[in-house]
């Protein structure tokens, strides 16, 4: 059984976060393991309160994880402050952590902020040199690259401008236009680079709370398991579509995924 490991923020209802990505790595047969980074009071109408771990305490957490089980890939989700990011990345290289896929987390589906504006800069220096892939969505891609993003073209030109300051591999979320659902997905590796768009249909489901913790959870699974990049991406996809197309309906505002829809 491959091992996944999570770093990022727990919900307290259960659709994002250290919670989403356990029952992620559940349907993908890993053995999931956690270090949390903060509490927050959140459910699918909103973040009502986060409670930050102190870093010595995160610290703490990993040594535990990776002087025993040592992890086959690593999700990073929310992360909150920069000395939350400078423990994390100091103990990331510090065991030579593989496969980290990185969700660069800033504000909620319910639009709660969820990375304080000091700890932007220390994401981009300490964490991203660090990452295997980063997987931003629009908004969080337009705070990376500097300039707004409105069309296919400009996710290509926003891919390559963070690659500019940035070795890893890039997946552009492409919920967030128009036009279109499609993703973009930037590889940069020993092998060289490549481009690869992977078609979005919108599905027609207003719960979409979690996501981005979900995607990114599970490439890291299929990271583990040895899966290339690119299908790594792919196969992420198709199970998120799936959770997606269940139509689980929770809560009063945006609600979770099903991330349990193959088990049933």
């Amino acid at each position: 059984m491959k091992k996944v490991l999570s770093i990022a923020g727990s919900d307290s209802s259960g659709g994002a976060g250290i919670q989403a990505d356990i029952k992620t790595m559940i349907a993908h047969g890993s053995y999931a393991m956690t270090v949390i980074t903060v509490l927050t009071a959140q459910n699918t109408t909103g973040v009502y309160g986060i409670s930050e771990v102190a870093p010595e305490f995160v610290e703490n957490q990993l040594d535990c994880v990776f002087t025993d089980i040592f992890p086959d890939a690593v999700k990073i989700g929310m992360v909150y402050n920069a000395a939350i990011i400078h423990s994390i990345a100091g103990k990331l290289k510090q065991y030579q952590a593989r496969n980290i896929v990185l969700d660069p987390v800033m504000v909620a589906t319910s639009g709660g902020r969820l990375l304080s504006d000091d700890s932007i800069e220390s994401l981009k220096t300490e964490l991203m040199p660090l990452a295997d892939l980063i997987t931003p969505n629009i908004p969080e891609a337009e705070c990376l690259c500097g300039f707004g993003i409105h069309s296919r073209l400009d996710m290509v030109r926003a891919a390559k401008e963070i690659a500019a300051t940035y070795a890893g591999s890039i997946l552009i979320k492409g919920g967030h236009l128009f036009e279109s659902a499609d993703d973009f997905l930037l590889i940069q590796d020993r092998k060289g680079s490549e481009e690869v768009w992977f078609p979005g249909t919108k599905i027609d489901n207003p719960n979409t709370h979690g996501t981005g913790c979900t995607l990114s959870a599970a490439i890291a699974c299929n990271l583990a398991a040895g899966a290339e990049m690119k299908v790594a991406v792919k196969k992420a996809k198709d199970y998120v579509s799936g959770a997606l197309a269940a139509n689980l309906d929770l809560g009063q505002g945006s609600g979770p995924l099903d991330h349990g829809f193959q088990l049933t």
